[in-house]
């Protein structure tokens, strides 16, 4: 682990540089409000959420591809990101006014035409040396509002742009970067204030969600997603999260983890932010007895005043590194005659959950993916998993063996997850989610720990395996109402990009291999494919311009799986990284 820090601190010193940081004034040209952003699911036009809705839905009403047109698709451009700054590109882009926002590796941000593919401008963001990224200098996208484009940085910050020239309006410091903070996920704004997660769970930061005011940048309300820990609101002490020691022994709840590092979602039928919390810290369950409230969960937040809602928690007492983070996504369930306000959530652990998004209140909770070790099911009445306990790793030895790493067990998932990072779509229209899922196990132990700032704080050691001979990745269509996995795709090397559905009855989504792949979204059936030149981790987008509709993706290689991977690491090697944007339409008839 600390090879890998040194090494990305080094990459990110001796390529980092930084545009000019000249305070702009407000760009006259206005920009999307608060109800555009509210509205965007709805907008053919533009893309300007991430998740394409606040919701994350991520689908298109646009029909001008479907299964029959799909293979007119062609490419009209590729935009390099250029220089050395290759590794993971998991960027969504933004697209508005004719010009697509997209962020890069090493905490870049572009501003691009988006009929020619001509360059606007760039952005780079000048990194310290000591920055900390547990899985790869990635960066997953950039919020726009009014006159600005926001992003999150490395070393914990989170800079607004004027979106027409690219000179920094402002630049607000989150978190200490030397204490192992970072930020890699897409900002979301409500209400005129911008809604951040952090990065940094493996160092045993606090997890945090964070508002602030979009024009200035200045912290509205903060809410640690640690229990214990106190919660701000307007420059003050504002309540405490949950109940100091309730959950979390002497002083651990200090050093936590439960980092929100994938961002949130937002209802606004509700009224809720929904964010997903990280692993505990450190990994080594025996050494923070019970629940461990709130890592690896799902809080519902006022987006007033950061005050909780409700929780659900997915892992309690988390022993595997299992990630609560994955997006909930709100939709409506069509079940027995009725309409339930629900939200779908694809955990890390390997189950697939149905949730009462008003209440918390499971619904349903059933595998999407072949083999799960940990657990023998979800009580739908309590919530609570049902345990197999001898799959919990073993403590480590204690006394003259104090160095002695604990029983090692063979677990699946793997750490890396059942779904990780890369988000999941849902069509309304085919009532299906379309899940990116991954087929691995693990060998896992605990080791002895104690936290030092700014280290790692695991306790664990592991080695990543792959389940079949023949498949990892697997894009599979979820049913909600009973769990069904309607159809899948498999793919040899894991699946690590995001899902784009439409109305037009297509899912995307890319393969490390390098393709951007469409399917139609009832059989699965291949319809198109086109080779990028590198893998694609990004998530594609699509929108009408001209008359003519257009699908966007990033690809660049990268992301956890080459650094953390273990024997799926080695099989996947070869992959050349990269750095583009790629751009494709439907030709007018």
């Amino acid at each position: 682990m600390k090879r890998l820090v040194t090494s990305l601190a080094l990459a990110a010193s001796l390529t980092a540089f930084s545009a000019t940081g000249v305070l702009a004034a407000a760009d006259a040209a206005g920009g999307p409000s608060s109800d555009d952003l509210l509205k965007s699911a709805t907008n053919t036009e533009a893309v300007l959420t991430y998740g394409m809705g606040p919701q994350a839905q991520r689908f298109s009403p646009l029909t001008d591809l479907n299964a029959d047109t799909v293979k007119k698709l062609v490419p009209v451009w590729s935009f390099s990101f250029g220089g050395e700054k290759q590794r993971g590109q998991e960027a969504q882009p933004i697209i508005y006014d004719g010009t697509i926002y997209v962020t890069g590796s090493y905490s870049r941000l572009y501003a691009v035409d988006a009929r020619t593919g001509h360059k606007k401008w760039e952005y780079n963001h000048r990194l310290p040396d000591g920055i900390m990224p547990c899985c790869d200098v990635v960066n997953r996208g950039a919020a726009i509002y009014k006159d600005k484009i926001y992003f999150a940085t490395l070393d914990a910050r989170l800079v607004a742009l004027n979106r027409e020239t690219g000179k920094v309006v402002w630049n607000k410091k989150l978190q200490e970067y030397k204490e192992g903070y970072s930020n890699t996920a897409a900002p979301l704004i409500v209400d005129g204030k911008i809604i951040t997660g952090n990065s940094g769970g493996e160092f045993g930061v606090i997890g945090m969600v964070e508002a602030r005011d979009a024009e200035t940048g200045e912290l509205v309300w903060q809410r640690p997603t640690i229990e214990g820990n106190m919660g701000t609101l307007n420059g003050k002490d504002s309540t405490v999260t949950g109940k100091t020691n309730a959950s979390w022994p002497g002083d651990m709840y200090k050093t936590g983890g439960g980092a929100t590092w994938l961002g949130g979602t937002y209802d606004p039928e509700t009224k809720t932010l929904f964010f997903g919390t990280g692993n505990p810290a450190p990994w080594n369950s025996h050494l923070r007895p019970g629940d461990n409230l709130y890592t690896s969960s799902t809080l519902a937040i006022n987006p007033d005043n950061g005050e909780i809602k409700w929780h659900y928690q997915t892992t309690p007492h988390d022993g595997w590194d299992f990630d609560g983070v994955n997006e909930f996504v709100s939709f409506d369930l069509k079940k027995d005659g009725k309409v339930i306000k629900a939200g779908g959530k694809a955990d890390r652990n390997g189950f697939f959950y149905v949730i009462d998004r008003n209440t918390g209140k499971l619904i349903n909770a059933s595998p999407f993916v072949t083999k799960i070790t940990w657990a023998k099911g979800i009580d739908i009445e309590t919530g609570r998993p049902i345990y197999i306990d001898d799959n919990r790793p073993g403590a480590p030895a204690t006394g003259d063996a104090h160095d002695a790493k604990g029983k090692s067990v063979f677990a699946a998932p793997a750490f890396l997850g059942a779904k990780n990072w890369m988000p999941m779509a849902y069509n309304p229209q085919t009532e299906l989610f379309y899940v990116p899922a991954n087929e691995w196990g693990m060998d896992i132990w605990n080791e002895p720990i104690t936290y030092k700032k700014g280290a790692a704080y695991l306790g664990a050691g592991f080695t990543i395996k792959p389940l079949y001979d023949d498949y990892i990745g697997a894009l599979r269509a979820v049913d909600p109402k009973t769990g069904k996995i309607v159809w899948e795709y498999k793919n040899p090397a894991p699946l690590w990009g995001g899902v784009l559905t439409t109305a037009g009855n297509l899912v995307f989504t890319g393969t490390p291999e390098g393709y951007l792949k469409a399917f139609d979204a009832k059989s699965g059936q291949e319809v198109w494919k086109f080779q990028t030149g590198s893998g694609v981790v990004g998530s594609p987008v699509t929108w009408k311009m001209d008359g003519e509709q257009y699908v966007a993706v990033v690809s660049g290689w990268g992301g956890a799986v080459p650094l953390w991977g273990g024997d799926v690491a080695k099989l996947v090697k070869d992959i050349n990284q990269g750095g583009s944007l790629w751009v494709f339409k439907l030709p007018k008839a």
